[in-house]
């Protein structure tokens, strides 16, 4: 079964538009849980622009399926995971001004840097699922630091799916392969919406998870978001 982890960040840019605690981001990830999403993704930024590090300790205790929190493995970000100790952290290579994830490590131009922060996450009991791009070779320096799952970017797929969705899903196939070949979990990541999530999932049968945010949340705008939670659902079950 893959996984929908529910990325509420854009709950918190709603949030912190108007100031004040409307939409309550708290609350709403408690009700993504009790629609039937089985995670809870974060990505905290250093400028705060949408979800808080504050924010991060309150859901601490309440998220109640799986907390991933996403992030660069800066100093005040392992400082967050040693503090937190959620079920999956999932280090992206961002710089402190990205709009939003645009590529994956270079797992064997960064192996220096990965590796002890890998090491240091792990023997806190928290998964590690590295950020990369989808090539056999980042895929096996993955694995040659001991992450425990890599998430494939998807916004390439996601960008030539309406183009040529086999030729589009092609890559993702083989990094999944040899993903599941070096004992690697495969989870996948970025634009993925109700038009591809199902055709993805039916060519990487064993996909572990998926996190989606912006195109969840915009959907919900119009479908409500425990519907469209659902239908998400449907897509990958």
């Amino acid at each position: 079964m893959t996984r929908l982890s529910v990325n509420i960040n854009k709950i918190a840019t709603l949030r912190n538009a108007r100031g004040g605690n409307n939409p309550d981001v708290i609350k709403a990830a408690q009700d993504c849980e009790n629609f039937g999403a089985e995670g809870i993704t974060v990505h905290p930024r250093p400028d705060e622009r949408h979800i808080r590090y504050a924010d991060v300790i309150a859901l601490k205790d309440v998220v109640k399926t799986e907390f991933n929190i996403e992030g660069y493995p800066d100093l005040r970000y392992l400082k967050l995971i040693r503090e937190v100790r959620p079920a999956q952290a999932t280090l992206v290579p961002d710089a402190p001004d990205a709009i939003t994830s645009n590529a994956g490590w270079d797992t064997l131009r960064h192996a220096a840097l990965l590796k002890d922060v890998v090491d240091e996450i792990r023997s806190l009991g928290v998964r590690v699922s590295l950020f990369v791009d989808p090539s056999p070779r980042m895929v096996e320096g993955a694995a040659k630091l001991k992450a425990d799952r890599i998430e494939l970017y998807t916004e390439p797929y996601a960008r030539e799916y309406h183009v040529n969705r086999d030729v589009a899903v092609k890559p993702y196939i083989e990094s999944a392969r040899v993903a599941t070949s070096l004992g690697l979990a495969v989870n996948a990541g970025h634009d993925l919406d109700l038009d591809n999530l199902k055709f993805l999932k039916s060519n990487i049968p064993d996909l572990a998870e998926v996190s989606i945010g912006h195109a969840l949340i915009c959907d919900a705008l119009y479908l409500g978001l425990e519907n469209t939670i659902q239908l998400y659902l449907k897509q990958l079950h």
